[in-house]
């Protein structure tokens, strides 16, 4: 099992900041190597990646969602394991930090090798600046969605997330209403875990989407 730090300054302030990173569909616009990441409701999410002419699918679903504060995630199935969770931190008014704590288990010898060489860590590292640039550029968030998920949620199918009655999965992807194991989970625990960047290839860090 790999393990992936990295934290980024954005100069938006905090509820924007979380909103956009709710917008899971909009990853692959900052994500590289991340090809489509399809909502199916509050917690679940289907990921299509390539790395290195590699495509594979996996699925994710958060675990833990703070509005402002917090989005944890974990693979549920598919080609990929990893799980992680994504912090905001307001700096002031206008400044927010976002941080990215990740556990992933390379696939194969490629994967173990660019592991040991520090690729999905300059791979993370280019996602958070390409979203930094993305949500710069706009000014403003593309969509939100402020529900509320507790890990006691987990694995129990759709759920409102303690959203308002009127938000809807799709909700979540419009401009109507985004990942780091909850504190109290700490890195190492399940071996299936939460949605995240895809394993990286030494020669390519991957995109730059998560749930």
């Amino acid at each position: 099992m790999s393990t992936v730090k990295e934290s980024i300054d954005v100069d938006v302030p905090l509820h924007r900041v979380y909103n956009q990173w709710t917008q899971f569909e909009d990853f692959p616009r900052f994500m590289d190597g991340v090809e489509e990441v399809r909502q199916t409701d509050d917690r679940h999410c289907h990921w299509t990646t390539k790395v290195a002419g590699a495509r594979r699918e996996f699925d994710t679903e958060i675990v833990d969602q703070q509005p402002d504060e917090r989005i944890s995630w974990r693979t549920t199935g598919g080609d990929v394991r990893q799980q992680g969770v994504v912090t905001f931190q307001p700096l002031d008014d206008a400044h927010t930090r976002v941080s990215l704590a990740m556990d992933l288990e390379p696939q194969g010898l490629a994967e173990k090798a660019g592991a040991m060489l520090g690729v999905p860590d300059r791979q993370v590292k280019g996602d958070l600046k390409r979203f930094k640039g993305f949500i710069e550029e706009r000014g403003q968030e593309s969509g939100g969605w402020r529900g509320r998920i507790t890990p006691g949620d987990a694995g129990a199918g759709p759920s409102t997330g303690g959203a308002p009655k009127e938000e809807t999965p799709q909700s979540r992807m419009t401009d109507e209403g985004a990942p780091p194991p909850p504190e109290d989970m700490p890195f190492g625990g399940p071996s299936d875990r939460a949605p995240g960047p895809p394993p990286a290839d030494p020669g390519h860090m991957r995109q730059g989407d998560s749930p």
